[in-house]
């Protein structure tokens, strides 16, 4: 499905003001251990890597 320029204009106008990138650079080893991982869990790498970072938040405030 492509999306109308009225629709790209107003995901880039949310991105710009909602999300941060956060460049993340790792060996292709890491990569692919990291993506299969992720496959077993049923998640994207994306998601596994946010869901590590919060839980490596939660229990640093313990």
């Amino acid at each position: 499905m492509t999306l109308t320029e009225a629709q790209r204009k107003a995901n880039n106008k949310y991105r710009e003001k909602n999300i941060k990138r956060i460049p993340l650079d790792v060996q292709k080893e890491k990569y692919e251990e990291i993506k299969a991982a992720a496959g077993q869990a049923g998640e994207s790498v994306n998601g596994y890597i946010k869901k590590a970072i919060d839980e490596r938040m939660i229990r640093e405030k313990q």
